[in-house]
C-alpha cells in the first residue's frame, strides 16, 4: 500500500514499500528505503543507503543520507541533515540546522518535566547545541532561560537543569 504522489520521485535503486508515504516535492534515490509507517514529503531527500522506516517522518528540507536510519517515531525536518551511521530513533526531534554524523551528536530524554515529554538535545552545523521540547524550539541558554521563567526553582526546573548540565557535558565531550 506504498504511496509516491504530489511531485515526489522515487529512482535508481531506491525503494518504498510497506504502508510508506513519498509526496509534495520528496526525492528518494540512491539505494534508499523508505517503509513501514514512515513518510517523506515537502522537499525532503533520502539518498545513498539511508533507511526511514517504522513511523518516522522527514520532511522540510531536511536530508537523511549515506548509512544513516531515522526509525521508530522519529522526526527530521526543517534543514537537519542526518548521514553518515547515525540512527535517530525513538522520540527524537531532530530540527533546524541539525547537524546529525552520529548517533552522538544528539540526546533525548524524558518523559520530562510538566509534559511528560520528550525532549531531544542536537548539535547543529556551527557546533552549537539546540533543543526541541514541546513547542520550543531554540538553543540551550534560551531553553534554561525559558525553564527558570515557566518552571524557577521547582522540581521541574531543578530536573530540567539537571538533564541540561549532563547534555552539556555529554555532547561537548563528543565534539573533541
Amino acid at each position: 500500500d506504498a504511496r509516491v504522489y504530489g511531485g515526489a520521485q522515487v529512482y535508481d535503486s531506491a525503494r518504498v514499500y510497506g504502508n510508506a508515504r513519498v509526496c509534495s516535492d520528496a526525492r528518494v534515490y540512491g539505494g534508499a528505503g523508505v517503509y513501514g509507517d514512515a513518510q517523506v514529503y515537502d522537499s525532503a531527500r533520502v539518498y545513498g543507503n539511508a533507511r526511514v522506516y517504522d513511523s518516522a517522518w522527514v520532511y522540510g528540507g531536511a536530508q537523511v543520507y549515506g548509512g544513516a536510519q531515522v526509525y521508530d517515531s522519529a522526526q527530521v525536518y526543517d534543514s537537519a541533515r542526518v548521514y553518515g551511521d547515525a540512527q535517530v530513533c525513538d522520540s527524537a526531534r531532530v530540527c533546524g540546522n541539525a547537524d546529525i554524523q552520529s548517533s552522538r551528536n544528539y540526546f533525548v530524554v524524558g518523559p520530562l518535566g510538566s509534559r511528560d515529554a520528550f525532549t531531544t538535545f542536537y548539535t547543529t552545523k556551527s557546533n552549537d547545541i539546540k533543543v526541541a521540547c514541546g513547542c520550543f524550539k531554540g538553543t540551550i541558554d534560551e531553553f534554561v532561560s525559558k525553564v527558570k521563567e515557566t518552571h524557577g526553582t521547582s522540581a521541574y526546573g531543578q530536573e530540567y537543569c539537571g538533564i541540561v548540565d549532563f547534555v552539556k557535558n555529554y555532547l561537548n565531550l563528543i565534539k573533541e
